[in-house]
């Protein structure tokens, strides 16, 4: 006999959130500016980096879901017993299992306080293994309340001249970044609904360009408070 379950949904679980966003980059793209402006909006927090911890919990649920073993077994109509080298393996919920996973990652990397209405955080690790990528963000959307996608880019000469970058081949530096961008643009385009493109070199000219992302937040839009963020230099940055 298969189990049916009817996974808790972070909505159930916390009422309080109503949607949730995730900025989307690599490496010394300015996205960290983004996460600042997006934490000065009311009730919003979204956490830094956290060395793509997601990854693995995504590839669990996907690797469930689509598991050749596991439909087999269901294919049976059987309850697999003790003697089975699978035993119990058909009767495990993906949804279930993505649920509880999902919660974990909220409840323990993300944390959400009393006041967030709005939760997510930013990572410039996703691009790093292609096939993973799209696999992460439909296990976001799949789990997290009104899931939107902010894409950061920056200027590749810019990028290649920051950081680590500096140190690296130019070419492979190169090549890391159109990959990362191609990966972005195929999302983007298989899912206009729910991303946004932003572009460091765009969107540092002034607190007007800002207005797409609180258009795209349904947030009113505030140039005072643009300003302020602006004004605010990172430490980070200023490394290279």
């Amino acid at each position: 006999m298969v189990l049916k379950s009817n996974p808790r949904t972070i909505e159930e679980l916390y009422p309080r959130l109503e949607s949730s966003v995730f900025i989307i980059t690599y490496g010394r793209s300015g996205s960290t500016l983004v996460q600042n402006l997006l934490n000065a909006l009311p009730g919003y927090t979204i956490r830094g980096e956290n060395e793509n911890l997601v990854a693995p919990l995504a590839r669990a649920w996907s690797t469930l879901q689509h598991s050749s073993q596991r439909d087999k077994m269901l294919s049976t109509g059987k309850t697999s017993d003790p003697s089975d080298p699978w035993y119990g393996f058909e009767a495990i919920d993906p949804d279930m299992l993505g649920a509880s996973l999902a919660e974990s990652y909220l409840q323990t990397i993300l944390r959400p306080s009393e006041e967030t209405r709005v939760i997510g955080c930013k990572e410039i690790r996703w691009h790093s293994d292609p096939a993973l990528f799209p696999v992460i963000l439909d296990f976001l959307t799949r789990f997290f309340p009104r899931t939107r996608f902010i894409f950061n880019t920056r200027q590749h000469d810019q990028v290649a001249q920051s950081g680590w970058w500096k140190w690296m081949n130019p070419q492979v530096v190169a090549r890391q970044l159109e990959t990362a961008e191609a990966l972005f643009e195929k999302y983007i385009a298989d899912h206009p609904d729910r991303c946004l493109k932003l572009h460091y070199n765009d969107y540092t000219r002034g607190p007007e360009r800002w207005r797409p992302l609180f258009d795209f937040l349904g947030e009113p839009f505030d140039a005072g408070l643009v300003q302020d963020v602006l004004g605010h230099r990172l430490t980070h940055l200023q490394s290279g």
